[in-house]
This record gives C-alpha cells, sequence and structure tokens, in this order.
C-alpha cells in the first residue's frame, strides 16, 4: 500500500511485527532474570545446615544450581543432614566443623577447596540462644553465645575471603534478626550478638567491596523452626501459648515465618542479581518490623 510516497504495512501484518518485537522482549527479559538469579557452578558454604533454616536456604541454592556444602557440630548431626539432602535429590558435601574454633574452620575451608572447589557463596547460618533474664545469666552463658552467633561469622568469613578475592568475586549472607533492632527481654545476649552482626555486615561490605564481594545479611522474623518450638507449645489446657498469641497479634501477616519463607531472598542475595547490593539487612518478618500495632477500640 502506498500513501503519499510512502509503503504501508497492512494493519494485521504491522501488529504481528509488534506482537512479535513483544515477544521477542518479554522472552529475553525473562532469560535475563532467569540467568541473573542463576547459582550455576557455584559452590556455597551454608554453616549449621542439618535442617531448619540452613537446611531450607541450601536446598534452595540447590534447586538454583549451586554445590552445597554444610557443617555441624556433631557428625550425627551431619549425617542426618545428607540423608535429609539425598531424599530431596540434593547431592551435598557435610562436614563436621565447630565454627567457634578458627583452627578448625581454616582446616574446614581447606579441605572444601581442595575436594569442592572454592567457596563463591558463605552463609553463616549457625547459631543459638539463651531466653535467661539479664540479672540471671552468667557471664559465660552470655560469651557462649556471642561466641557462636558473632565471632563465629567473622572466623568464617576471614577464613573464605582470601578465596574469593582470588577468584574476583563472592557472596556472604549473615543470618541477623529483628533482635539486630530491637530488645526485647530475655534475649540480652542474642541481641547484642545480632546487632554486632548487622554492623560485622556493613563492614565486611565496606572493606571487601572493591574486591567485588557483597556481603548483606537477612533479618528472619519469628520462624517456625526447633529454636523457636518452645513458644509455640499447646498449654496444658490447650490453650496457644502466649507467646504464639503475641506473635499473632504482632504480625501484619498474622502468621509465624517458614524456613522456605527465606529461600527467595537467599537466593537473590547469594546470586548476580544482588551485585550491587551491599551492607544491607532484608528483614523477612511478615511486616512486624513496620508495625506498630492494631489501635484500642
Amino acid at each position: 500500500m502506498y500513501d503519499n510516497g510512502r509503503f504501508l504495512l497492512p494493519l494485521g501484518i504491522v501488529m504481528d511485527k509488534k506482537i512479535q518485537e513483544i515477544n521477542y522482549y518479554t522472552n529475553n527479559i525473562k532469560l535475563i532474570t532467569m540467568v541473573n538469579f542463576s547459582l550455576e557452578g557455584k559452590v556455597a558454604l551454608v554453616t549449621g545446615a542439618s535442617y531448619g533454616i540452613g537446611f531450607a536456604i541450601a536446598s534452595a541454592f540447590a534447586a538454583a544450581g549451586a554445590t552445597i556444602v554444610f557443617n555441624d557440630i556433631k557428625q550425627e548431626l551431619v549425617d542426618k543432614g545428607l540423608a535429609a539432602y539425598q531424599e530431596k535429590g540434593i547431592k551435598a558435601f557435610g562436614y563436621v566443623c565447630d565454627v567457634t574454633s578458627e583452627e578448625q574452620v581454616n582446616a574446614l575451608v581447606a579441605q572444601v577447596e581442595k575436594e569442592v572447589g572454592v567457596i563463591d557463596i558463605l552463609v553463616n547460618n549457625a547459631g543459638i540462644i539463651k531466653r535467661i533474664p539479664m540479672c540471671d545469666m552468667s557471664a559465660a552463658e552470655f560469651r557462649q553465645v556471642i561466641d557462636v552467633d558473632l565471632n563465629a561469622p567473622f572466623i568464617v568469613s576471614k577464613a573464605v575471603i582470601p578465596g574469593m578475592i582470588k577468584k574476583g568475586h563472592g557472596k556472604i549472607i549473615n543470618i541477623c534478626s529483628m533482635m539486630s533492632e530491637l530488645g526485647r527481654e530475655t534475649v540480652s545476649a542474642y541481641a547484642a550478638a545480632k546487632g554486632g552482626l548487622k554492623m560485622l555486615t556493613r563492614n565486611i561490605a565496606s572493606e571487601y567491596g572493591e574486591y567485588n564481594i557483597q556481603c548483606n545479611g537477612i533479618g528472619p522474623g519469628y520462624i517456625a523452626t526447633p529454636q523457636t518450638a518452645p513458644l509455640r507449645e499447646l498449654q496444658a489446657d490447650g490453650s496457644r501459648h502466649p507467646f504464639d498469641q503475641f506473635i499473632i497479634a504482632k504480625t501484619p501477616a498474622a502468621r509465624w515465618g517458614t524456613p522456605e519463607d527465606l529461600q527467595g531472598p537467599a537466593v537473590f542475595l547469594a546470586s548476580d542479581a544482588s551485585d550491587f547490593v551491599n551492607g544491607h539487612v532484608l528483614y523477612v518478618d511478615g511486616g512486624i518490623l513496620a508495625y506498630i500495632g492494631k489501635q484500642p477500640k
């Protein structure tokens, strides 16, 4: 068709070409997005990942293509973890290691680099909590929580960073907590450790960002795990635990989180999609930190 010297395509053909262009760009955007979130060829070390949050995160990494390495403090726990991964069709490498021991951690990292490969992704997940009023807590108990929840992430990060520098990239994810921001009775040591871990996250990002290493945190809300099971137990009369009721009322999502709720955020922070995200803590808490509570009627 001609119009004043211009060649015009029939409307149907024009629309077909436009649709083809849209489909082309849409498909390529999808492809780019999938590639950005892929962990194919990466080696991921997740500490304390025999069960719970660590297990869920490691399983998500495996689904995204990563090779999984995990540790626990006892052979029995490592064996249970290996069996659980195998049941999901995941080949994982499990090692016994106390992450509070610099000697054991250095030996673990050397062994992993020799047997599996240089670590691309580290998740500092191992942690403990002691629910004791501060004035009833001994200094030894306080130190134990600080040792596992703060010193250990420092020790493990310090051990893997040189390999990441040589490789030219790396991802470190510290499992922080809402207690990185808030205080609550009976968890003074835990809150102190998690607050410190938030600042360690920022400092690792500041010191090693120039080497293409990103260090971020995930701050879980109240997650249904063995660690929080005592807070969710039914009372003798069959009623829900008062703290359980409190959490449901305080959380806009009106539920406890699950370990699976942390999988997507962890894959994002471990992948190339987060290459310009550094020194942040992503709170996965159902909105609890944003919520002041319901207005009294």
